[in-house]
């Protein structure tokens, strides 16, 4: 699902990102979903999933 972009929305970037680390992506919590966009492409298009879906993702094993 994509959303329009909506300036209301609080983006955080990811904890793992650094001052020069362009493959970021950064997320918003608009109820009742978990927006994701790239970091470097804040215009661009912007995917989102069911809260508990983004919940379930989180919990996967790293690599």
């Amino acid at each position: 699902m994509t959303l329009v972009p909506d300036p209301a929305l609080i983006w955080h970037k990811s904890s793992m990102s650094g001052p020069t680390n362009g493959g970021c992506v950064e997320v918003a919590w608009p109820a009742p979903l978990v927006a994701v966009r790239d970091s470097k492409h804040l215009a661009g298009p912007t995917l989102s999933f069911p809260r508990p879906s983004w919940s379930t993702f989180l919990r996967q094993p790293q690599a």
